[in-house]
Order: C-alpha cells, then structure tokens, then sequence
C-alpha cells in the first residue's frame, strides 16, 4: 500500500473530506438522517435510513452465520456498500471488521475500547499495513444514556441521539444523527449499528 494512500486516511486536514466508504456519501452541508430499526427475528434486525425529505439513503440487514453476526448496508437501488462482519474471537472486546461491499476488503476495524462500561465507548482503526496504538476514531457514549458522540481526535464529526418510546419494547427504535460537512454518513450510519449490535448483545 503506498505511503500517499496511507495519508489519505492518517493527515487529513480538518477542511478536508472524511471518507472511509466512500466520497459519494459525503456532502457540503450538515445532514440529519433518521433511522427506523425493528428486530425481524431473534437474530436478524433491520434498519432504514432517511432524509429530512422522508427519501431512503441506505437499508441494512443480517443475521447470523456460523455464529458470527454480520450486517449487509446497501444503497436505495440495492446495491452493497458495506459489510460488517463480527470477529468470532470470544473477548470482552468485542470486535467488528467493515469490509467494502461484500468483499473481504478491510476498510476499518472496530473494538470497544473499555470492559464493562456503561459508555461503551469504540476504538476504530483504519486499515493500514502500519499498525500503531492510536486509534483514528472514537465513538463516546452509549444507546442507554441516549446520546452518542463520534469524535477524530478532539473534534466531533457526528453525534446521534436516541429516544425510547413505547415502540423501543416492540423492536421497534428510531435514532436522529446529524453529520457534520464533508463527513462520510455511510461510515457513521455503520458505526452506529455497530454500538446498537453490541448494547444488545
């Protein structure tokens, strides 16, 4: 992998776009997306992403197989654009990949970065053959405590909130997340399945 590819992800300027899906789904302006999830089944949940305009941006389901949970997203015409593939290994880190469409392409790895909290806070590495100890993201907070902050370093690039209603003991849940500009919403989209996945574990 050649050192410029590696910068795209490590030196990006705050002015500059973040992308780590795609630049496709990234955007001059804040977006505010919401998301409708309902559990289809004890292992398989599903999740609708729309714009304030009511227009359907991304879909993404899964269930398990080979007890390892994974999670297809695809575009309105139904097309893959991410999977998320839970690592089988038993840890009380849990552990996500996100690979690029339905490859084994690595885009990024995700773990909770605490053991037992209550902010069950995320840890995600972009995939990159130089390993090192810090991570490029972070995602604080949790589904319990309704509010949930993704940060690169010390700046929040998105944030999601989520209300309870009587639906939520129905399976069914509705989230609002605002994006920040230049921002890539798939990612973020992700990331917050990823913590729905785990708080329910």
């Amino acid at each position: 992998m050649s050192f410029q590819f590696v910068n795209r992800f490590r030196n990006m300027a705050s002015d500059e776009m973040i992308k780590v899906v795609g630049d496709r789904f990234c955007v001059p302006y804040t977006m505010e997306l919401l998301v409708k999830k309902k559990i289809q089944s004890f292992s398989n949940s599903h999740y609708d992403v729309f714009d304030t305009t009511g227009n359907i941006l991304l879909q993404v389901n899964g269930g398990i197989w080979n007890l390892q949970k994974k999670r297809v997203m695809k575009d309105p015409a139904g097309l893959p654009v991410v999977t998320l593939r839970e690592k089988q290994a038993i840890s009380w880190k849990q552990e996500w990949q996100m690979h690029e469409g339905e490859s084994r392409h690595c885009l990024c790895s995700v773990k909770r970065s605490g053991g037992f909290n209550i902010k069950s806070n995320l840890d995600v590495h972009l995939a990159s053959p130089y390993k090192d100890a810090a991570c490029d993201f972070r995602v604080t907070g949790s589904l319990a405590s309704l509010s949930i902050k993704v940060r690169r370093g010390n700046s929040i690039i998105a944030e999601v909130t989520h209300s309870y209603t009587w639906g939520s003991y129905k399976g069914k849940e509705c989230f609002k997340i605002k994006v920040y500009p230049e921002v890539d919403y798939a990612f973020i989209v992700a990331l917050l399945v990823i913590i729905h996945e785990n708080d329910n574990a």
